[in-house]
């Protein structure tokens, strides 16, 4: 059974915002993480590329394939991680908001929790061997709104990125890790071949497409724990407490559409 790590970051900066501080991974931090990969003989491919591997349309997998991908799009990917990722030479996935994007103009929509890319940055990013990929247009719930407004999100990030980039986008990952059935059927309509969610799992070939599970990294990340979770030892241990709450809240988020679907009826 093919098993792949797939990292989830979110900002790299000694200077996060309150809100962004849980997932801020210190420059050093992710610089010794990197280098850890590098060392070990990890071959980092992009998300496209990993399902272009798994479909056999694109080159087998290395023995040691990881997958490095990042959230929102925030200013310190192109000031921090970039670089990083330049020095070693590796490709990567970054999932942008497009109505986040610093220049955005007419197409702003959402609040951004930090600064973010401009679309030079985005496309500069791109030109080094990062993926572009789609995360909504505005950063919604996107399990908790309505039909018209889902696919306008997924519809309108796509097209937004395809216009301005000039690349083709053809994988997603869900803002906050939410989807359900009914998200995952919009983002296959609206042309994306794959999708990424949280999960804090190993990714295998036994998972969905749409549902792919990453790996959370995060400022409390250890080099201990990170070398455990990269390595495939001990994952449902490490990510216990994640895992728990993740399993209650998809509870919890089923029945609250439930109720205000039952409620717009009445």
């Amino acid at each position: 059974m093919t098993r792949v790590p797939i990292l989830m970051y979110h900002s790299v900066t000694d200077r996060p915002t309150p809100e962004t501080r849980p997932l801020a991974v210190r420059p050093g931090d992710f610089a010794d993480q990197l280098g850890y990969l590098r060392e070990t003989g990890f071959t980092p491919l992009t998300v496209a590329d990993l399902v272009a591997s798994l479909h056999g349309t694109g080159p087998e997998l290395p023995d040691r394939p990881v997958v490095i991908t990042f959230d929102d799009g925030y200013a310190d990917f192109h000031e921090e991680a970039l670089p990083v990722l330049d020095r070693t030479g590796f490709p990567a996935t970054l999932f942008l908001t497009s109505g986040w994007v610093a220049d955005a103009g007419a197409d702003a929509a959402g609040r951004p929790l930090d600064r973010t890319l401009s679309w030079g940055q985005a496309r500069e990013a791109a030109e080094h061997g990062v993926e572009i990929a789609g995360h909504s247009h505005s950063h919604p719930q996107l399990d908790q709104i309505g039909d018209h407004e889902l696919r306008q999100e997924l519809r309108r990030n796509k097209g937004v990125i395809e216009d301005r980039l000039g690349r083709p986008v053809t994988t997603m990952a869900y803002p906050y890790g939410y989807s359900s059935a009914r998200v995952r059927r919009e983002v296959r309509r609206a042309g994306y071949w794959a999708a990424c969610a949280v999960g804090n799992a190993v990714a295998a070939d036994r998972h969905d497409e749409l549902a792919i599970p990453r790996l959370t990294v995060s400022r409390g990340t250890t080099m201990a724990r990170f070398t455990l979770a990269v390595e495939d030892r001990g994952v449902p241990l490490i990510y216990l407490k994640e895992r728990t709450l993740t399993k209650g809240y998809a509870v919890l988020r089923r029945t609250r559409y439930g109720l205000r679907k039952i409620a717009t009826r009445q």
